[in-house]
Formats: structure tokens, sequence, C-alpha cells
């Protein structure tokens, strides 16, 4: 085990803070915008119904087909393989805002109306906190995506914890593919329990471990 460290040490934290970076800007951009347009389309079920279709249909593509369609679009690097990433974690988290913000009870929204609430108070100050466990098991489903997928964007040159793992297999190494695949699951599991602790924090003590 130490040799195996001495050897991939060095290696591995520089890639999986590789990785990390990547996978961290992706869902970050995926939060914001899959967010607010989940909120949004709770106020018009028919354009709601179009956009999820059509995030649906995006995240069959194969991951390794969208990511080379980048190429032609923004050439090799980490760009390219952000905006696939990106991608890729926006339907679990649209998804999730969507239904969350569904599933607030029409009683809490009459008590706001009845309190004088604006429709943008209504959601900040009551359905967004009542909805913040959906949206956040969504949000956490999409870490776990984005960073087991992050490995794939070695192939145009993003870098990342997938050169180990696929510099591994091209040369028949399994010491190097174990040295790439221990830290995504490693950084996988992290950001779900990160991920579910500020879910903890977020959700109002009324509703931990209970339904809306």
């Amino acid at each position: 085990m130490q040799a195996f460290f001495e050897k991939y040490g060095v290696e591995m934290i520089q890639k999986s803070f590789e990785h990390l970076y990547i996978s961290a800007i992706a869902l970050g951009l995926g939060i914001l915008i899959a967010v607010p347009l989940g909120i949004a389309l709770t106020r018009s079920k028919k354009t709601a119904s179009f956009v999820i279709t059509i995030t649906s249909a995006l995240q069959t593509v194969p991951s390794l087909a969208l990511l080379a369609l980048m190429i032609p679009l923004f050439g090799v690097g980490k760009v390219p393989a952000i905006i696939a990433l990106f991608i890729y974690s926006l339907l679990p988290i649209l998804r999730n805002t969507y239904i969350g913000m569904n599933k607030v009870s029409p009683e809490y929204k009459d008590v706001a109306k009845g309190m004088g609430m604006t429709d943008l108070e209504s959601i900040v100050q009551v359905e967004l906190p009542l909805a913040i466990p959906t949206i956040m098991a969504g949000i956490r489903l999409a870490a776990v995506y984005v960073i087991a997928w992050a490995t794939l964007a070695s192939y145009i040159g993003a870098g990342g914890l997938g050169d180990m793992i696929f510099s591994g297999l091209n040369n028949y190494q399994p010491d190097l593919i174990l040295a790439g695949t221990i830290p995504v699951t490693i950084l996988a599991l992290l950001a779900d329990f990160l991920l579910g602790g500020l879910e903890h924090l977020f959700t109002p003590k009324a509703l931990r471990g209970t339904d809306l």
C-alpha cells in the first residue's frame, strides 16, 4: 500500500483536484440554470412538458457521443467537457425542482396570498423552503452523475482522473486503473455526503424526516 501511494500519490491528488474542478463548475452551472428554470416551469404547465421532454432527450445521448459532438463546436479541453457535463446535470435538477415545487400544498400558497405576499415572495419564503428536500435530492443525484461521467472527459483532453484510468486500460496496468477509480468513488461519496448535510441544514426543521 505504501509503495502504491509513493508511486501514484502525487498524481492522484493532482488529477483529483482537476476532476473536482471540472465537475464542480458543470454542477454549479446546472444548479444556476435548472433550479430557476424548474421554478418558472411550475407557472406554465404546457411549456414545462416541452422543456422537460427536450432535457430528457438530451440525457439519452450517449456520453461519449455528446463529448465528441462538443469537439467541432468548442474544440478539445476543459470547456467542451464542462459544457457536456452541464447538459447531463440538467435533467435531475430540473425535474426534481419542478416536482418539488408542485408538491407544495396549495394551502401554503393560499396562506401566503392571504398574508399579502407577491408571487415572488411566496416562492422565496414559502414554496422554495418546502421544496428543498426534493430539489437537493436532484442535485445530489446530478453530482454523482457528473463526477462519474467526468472520467470520460479525458477522451477530449480535459484531464482529471480519467487520464489515469484510461492510461491503465491502454497499458494493462491495474494499479493505475485503481489509482484513478478509487478517488472517483471517494469524490462521489463525499459530494453526496456534503450535499446531504446541506439538505439537512436548509430543510425547515418542521419538515425534516416528513413529507410535504
